[in-house]
């Protein structure tokens, strides 16, 4: 997302209230799965995203700048203290690199951004360097899927789009911080050999095969996943670096999606999957995790028109299904993972614009959020938003604790840790820049 400048007073009520759910949240994270990854709020349970066999507290590396910036310094406290103690990436474990890039490498810069604390980067350096050889061992450049974190060892050379391309926020964070420039240049080198293999209309494919350079899977399904982030990172590179091959192949992309891809269905703006070769029209699927996506880049009419659609959705069905069929707003997959994409883009023109409609519209995502997705144990899953009752599962996704509550936080206070002029945050909600540390919140333990 784009640097941000505030404009509006802080809705202090509101703020405190998105605040007292998030510890709600948090209170069952860690009383039924402290030190595991993920929590299962209904059963009282836990799960290992990484590896079954090795936790790595990914619930507690997602929540540290949530904390911080939320003012609750306890958890932040309580959160270091289990990393120092307990966090080791030595494991031999294949670990997915796109993840462990947003979710943990992501999470220990931020939180060290935050709290100054020494060992949380030399934690991210140590998970990083245990990542590069996904990069360096492939003869594209372009990463692996997965990589054993122990013995270096790469698997996985068929790599969706975003996967490829959704690392240089991260490292090049971390090359800033240490001085150390291979993590930008491993990321920016996958991006370039991305970008060289695009088809003469300037399209891209879903999934390459990372060691051949060719593409398996030739639709071109943006700003869905698996391909979403891809162009968010190249707005990022340009946005958070300066990095002016980024600002050129995001406004080259940005320009041909916006003439194959894009069209209006019922006055609703939409994006059409197409071949990547031809531009023919293949389907008219839509995942809510494209929410965002026409945000990036600063185009803001187009970012409202496709946040209008996503809001014609939610209105429609109140909790807003996985993906849906926009030619009639029909729903193709019905549950919903706790998304926070529609609460992101809310944030993002909220404090671009200034117009109200956009906190009002992501207070009723809130609301929604705390009357069908609310347990006693936390927060979790729904299974199918067009039963009634809705159908809940049993799993709240670590991402929980490092977005939703903090895009709705963020939109409704006026927090002091968080300088809204130059902020940057990652596809993961990580606040890569504009974290304040000589600015005094207003700590208070977790009830």
């Amino acid at each position: 997302m784009s640097p941000l400048s505030k404009t509006g007073p802080a809705d202090r009520q509101k703020a405190q209230e998105i605040r007292d759910e998030f510890l709600h949240a948090w209170n069952g994270y860690r009383t039924y799965a402290w030190g595991h990854d993920e929590v299962l709020p209904v059963s009282g349970g836990y799960r290992e995203f990484f590896s079954r066999r090795y936790p790595v507290g990914l619930s507690i590396v997602e929540a540290l700048d949530t904390h911080y910036v939320m003012g609750l310094d306890d958890e932040v406290d309580r959160s270091v203290r289990w990393i120092r103690s307990h966090l080791d990436f030595d494991l031999d474990a294949d670990f997915l690199v796109f993840e462990s890039i947003i979710r943990l490498v992501g999470g220990l810069l931020a939180g060290h951004l935050a709290t100054g604390d020494k060992e949380l980067l030399a934690r991210c350096v140590d998970l990083a360097n245990r990542l590069l050889p996904a990069f360096t061992k492939s003869p594209t450049g372009m990463p692996y899927r997965r990589v054993n974190l122990r013995t270096g060892a790469v698997s996985g050379a068929t790599v969706p789009l975003a996967e490829i391309g959704t690392n240089i926020l991260e490292l090049g964070v971390l090359s800033q911080l240490t001085g150390d420039p291979r993590y930008y240049l491993a990321a920016k080198r996958s991006l370039a050999a991305a970008v060289e293999r695009r088809s003469s209309i300037d399209l891209m494919g879903t999934s390459m095969n990372v060691e051949s350079g060719r593409w398996v899977d030739g639709r071109d399904v943006a700003p869905n996943p698996p391909v979403d982030s891809f162009y968010e990172y190249l707005w990022g590179g340009w946005a958070m670096f300066g990095d002016r091959d980024c600002l050129r192949w995001f406004r080259m992309f940005d320009a041909s999606l916006k003439k194959h891809l894009a069209e209006r269905v019922g006055g609703l703006l939409w994006f059409k999957q197409v071949d990547h070769l031809t531009a023919a029209t293949l389907s008219r699927l839509q995942s809510s995790l494209a929410v965002c996506i026409p945000s990036a880049g600063g185009d803001d009419q187009l970012a409202a028109d496709y946040y209008l659609s996503w809001t014609a959705v939610q209105d429609k069905y109140i909790v807003i299904p996985e993906e849906i069929d926009y030619t009639r707003l029909t729903v193709r997959v019905p549950d919903n993972a706790l998304r926070p994409e529609y609460a992101n883009c809310a944030f993002d023109l909220y404090w671009r614009t200034g117009d109200p409609f956009y906190r009002t519209t992501a207070w009723r995502y809130f609301t929604n959020l705390k009357a069908y997705h609310r347990v006693p144990g936390g927060y979790t899953i729904v299974t199918d938003v067009t039963k009634r009752p809705m159908t809940k599962g049993d799993y709240c996704p670590a991402y929980v604790f490092a977005e939703n509550f903090k895009w709705l936080y963020l939109t409704f206070a006026d927090a002091p840790r968080f300088d809204y002029d130059s902020g940057y945050l990652s596809t993961e909600a990580k606040i890569l820049r504009g974290l304040r540390r000589t600015v005094t919140g207003t700590p208070s333990p977790a009830k």
